[in-house]
């Protein structure tokens, strides 16, 4: 009884732009600092969405956007 009363539905992938936007990792080479986030296919502009301190956090940012594949640039 409980459970269904308090049961959380399972969220809804996020949307973005597919078409203008491609999902990438930031990663800086001096401290290796990762941040997730999308950029812009035209003119290249990148839109910070998350800070990832472990692959826990990776796994939440690709599962939230329905992301299988993710680039990296430095």
């Amino acid at each position: 009884m409980f459970k269904k009363l308090f049961h959380k539905p399972s969220p809804q992938p996020l949307s973005y732009d597919r078409e203008n936007l491609r999902p990438v990792l930031r990663c800086s080479i001096c401290t290796g600092e990762q941040v997730a986030g999308f950029q812009d296919i035209h003119s290249g502009k990148f839109e910070e969405i998350q800070l990832i301190r472990n692959e826990d956090e990776l796994q939440d940012f690709l599962n939230r956007y329905g992301i299988t594949q993710i680039d990296k640039i430095y």
